[in-house]
């Protein structure tokens, strides 16, 4: 996979800002068919940081009601980067 098609989006949540506070972790919305090898090399190559960890999880989409029925977003991958000591990535800070 081409490495800027495997990281979507960073997750901007409140509980991803306190993790990055806390443990250095960030948080990325990644495609589904990429594994913890590709992220951590794709996360490495575009952010020129040292990635120590790689944490995934398979987030389910909710189910609405829509005025054609019930539907069902679609299914995402979360990955939680933990970065080495001494590198950051700065994302949402001021």
């Amino acid at each position: 996979m081409e490495l800027y098609s495997i990281i979507k989006r960073p997750v901007a949540t409140e509980r991803a800002v306190i993790l990055n506070e806390k443990f250095n972790q960030v948080v990325f919305e990644v495609d589904k068919r990429a594994n913890k090898i590709e992220i951590k090399a794709a996360v490495e190559k575009i952010f020129s940081v040292k990635v120590s960890k790689v944490s995934v999880s398979i987030v389910k989409g909710k189910v609405k009601r829509t005025k054609f029925g019930m539907g069902k977003r679609n299914d995402w991958k979360k990955a939680f980067v933990t970065l080495a000591d001494g590198s950051t990535i700065k994302l949402f800070e001021e």
